[in-house]
């Protein structure tokens, strides 16, 4: 692997470095010369999972640490994943995730301007645009959140681009799609709790870990009546962060990136795919649709192979089950009961 051109051995605060993207994320910067600095509350991370770079426990509501941590690790540039990303909890408790998500942003980047530190990588979603008319999606497309998830990140993007009018912030914000997958190696892996991603779940199933998944509607206007979805390996989604602080280390422009395929696989896809790797049918509950789904959504990723020449490679689904499926029968089964995740 190539190392960070312009970064190689500075120090790179990752924000949620203990989550599924980020400490996959703190990997992939630490094999390319740079030394991640995790910071993380373990909400909904996991201790286990930091086996990369310095760990520090803390929270981004604490003012005071965050200028502790800035001055004591002299910060050179930021990953920020750190979020809540449950919408239908979003929907429940929207105080909570503008609290998080937005107010806790904006904490950081105010210790960023204190400390002079000039660079970020955040950590955005596709929710930003709402119910969409078209697809592939493109980065010039309307952003009309639908859930305060998407919104509580939509308006963390609206701050980077004010604290970089104002402050001469360098940014680039992530949009991602369906996050999935699992470290090749098997060091590192998907782990939630309560767990609301169809792969890990669909694995569960076929495993007889739990009796059955539901399939949200089987009549969209799609090839086999059920969603289409653009499903992103997780380490692809890592190398992306790699690359956008490369890109802004060359002094790139202030932006926004799709990170997808391009290519939609449907849930019945999904469930077939796991059905191949492991051998076992995925028992499946098959109801009405879930209220707020759409039909499709798909990136269009030509700016970030252009702009960041990022190029997945793990656009294949079956190759990208095999490795949440390894992962799940190899890895998951090392975690430490004690370090397990508690239920939020």
């Amino acid at each position: 692997m190539p190392g960070l051109e312009g970064t190689a051995g500075l120090n790179i605060l990752v924000t949620g470095g203990a989550g599924y993207i980020g400490s996959h994320t703190a990997k992939v910067l630490a094999r390319a010369g740079a030394n991640p600095i995790v910071l993380d509350n373990l909400s909904r991370g996991h201790r286990w999972a930091v086996r990369w770079g310095t760990f520090l426990h803390g929270d981004l509501a604490d003012s005071a640490f965050l200028r502790e941590v800035f001055a004591r690790y002299s910060i050179d540039a930021v990953v920020h994943l750190a979020a809540l990303a449950y919408v239908g909890e979003s929907m429940e408790q929207p105080g909570m995730y503008f609290r998080n998500n937005t107010s806790g942003a904006l904490n950081l980047l105010e210790a960023m301007r204190d400390a002079n530190v000039r660079r970020i990588v955040f950590s955005s979603t596709c929710a930003t645009y709402g119910h969409v008319s078209t697809v592939p999606i493109t980065e010039e497309m309307p952003q009309r959140p639908v859930n305060p998830y998407g919104e509580s990140k939509l308006m963390v993007e609206r701050m980077l681009h004010w604290f970089g009018t104002a402050h001469g912030l360098q940014w680039v914000a992530l949009r991602y799609f369906n996050a999935a997958g699992a470290d090749p190696e098997g060091e590192i892996g998907e782990l939630h709790s309560p767990e609301t991603h169809l792969i890990p779940l669909a694995i569960a199933a076929s495993a007889g870990e739990i009796p059955s998944i539901e399939v949200f509607g089987t009549d969209y206007p799609t090839p086999d009546g059920t969603c289409l979805r653009d499903y992103i390996h997780v380490m692809d989604l890592a190398e992306a962060h790699r690359l956008a602080l490369e890109y802004l280390a060359a002094g790139g422009t202030s932006t926004a990136f799709n990170l997808g395929t391009g290519r939609p696989v449907s849930v019945r896809g999904v469930l077939e795919a796991v059905r191949q790797v492991s051998g076992k049918t995925v028992p499946a509950r098959y109801g009405p649709r879930r209220a707020g789904d759409p039909p499709e959504l798909v990136a269009d990723p030509a700016k970030a192979r252009r702009l960041l020449g990022w190029r997945p490679q793990y656009d294949d689904i079956t190759a990208l089950v095999s490795t949440a499926w390894d992962w799940y029968n190899g890895g998951l089964r090392r975690v430490p009961a004690s370090e397990e995740p508690q239920t939020a």
